[in-house]
């Protein structure tokens, strides 16, 4: 979902874009990223894979390292020696969630499943093999290609499938064409360093995310079950607050992303027109 918004915002802006999948690159794979990088000789690299399957990963430590961890920090050898910039994104489940509010960079983090621990040591990796490393976390995020709740409740709503939504699980949204966007300008700027990157607004529920996709798509909510946190038994857990906020962002004069329930509006319409097209 991320890779292919930001190809298309890159190469819509001029860029030249490699867009390599998993068949054309696998990042855990140190010698293929190598030889690849070299060949193509990037300016930047935005590494958008991960592995995203949070329970999946807890019941598989070794495929989540090899992912999340050792992929980051294989890019971040080759990018040094071929002289190009890295960001590499990460997540807000580096955090523990037990704390009030926003977290920022000054917050430690304290990952409680083994996705987020992978993530943190996919972070400290890369910045530890390349100092020209800038790694972005971002959380809740939804948009076009998605596979996700946030980015299929509209869809499953049109199929009139039954839905569970969590109302005791916060997070701010991120838009993922916005995402692009901001990626884009952080690699222009070149500033290594940890950045939060989320739409603006205040945090929200899985359940309030919810309910306000289905009023902007004009779908009744009656299929929507409020459910806690604790009842969905998962292997792994997540934090229950996981808000993210940026302490550089305005210092370096970056705008706020919209509002994340305006770019829900655009997801939402974009989501409608699809489901027309699709019909015929």
């Amino acid at each position: 979902m991320v890779g292919q918004a930001v190809h298309e915002y890159c190469r819509a802006s001029g860029d030249l874009v490699f867009p390599y999948d998993h068949h054309s690159l696998d990042i855990s794979d140190s010698d293929g990223v190598h030889e690849t990088l070299r060949q193509d000789q990037p300016e930047f690299i935005i590494n958008c894979a991960a592995w995203t399957d949070v329970d999946g990963c807890e019941l598989n430590r070794d495929r989540a390292f090899a992912a999340n961890a050792e992929g980051p920090e294989n890019l971040a050898h080759a990018s040094r020696e071929i002289s190009a910039g890295l960001i590499t994104i990460s997540t807000d489940y580096v955090f523990d969630g037990k704390k009030d509010g926003f977290y920022t960079q000054r917050d430690q983090p304290g990952p409680e499943s083994i996705y987020g621990l992978s993530k943190l040591e996919g972070e400290r990796r890369a910045q530890l093999a390349y100092a020209r490393t800038i790694v972005v976390r971002t959380g809740f995020v939804f948009g076009p290609n998605g596979t996700n709740f946030l980015s299929t409740i509209i869809e499953r709503a049109g199929r009139g499938e039954k839905l569970k939504a969590i109302r005791d699980a916060y997070g701010t949204p991120s838009y993922a064409p916005d995402l692009a966007r901001r990626l884009r300008e952080l690699a222009l700027m070149d500033l290594p360093g940890i950045f939060h990157v989320v739409n603006a607004g205040d945090g929200v529920s899985y359940e309030e995310f919810a309910r306000a996709a289905l009023d902007l798509s004009g779908h009744a909510a009656t299929n929507l079950e409020s459910v806690e946190m604790d009842s969905l038994d998962r292997p792994a857990l997540r934090p229950r607050n996981s808000r993210l906020k940026c302490l550089l962002s305005d210092a370096l004069g970056l705008t706020p992303l919209p509002l994340w329930k305006d770019s829900l509006s655009t997801f939402a319409a974009l989501e409608l027109r699809s489901g027309v097209a699709a019909k015929g």
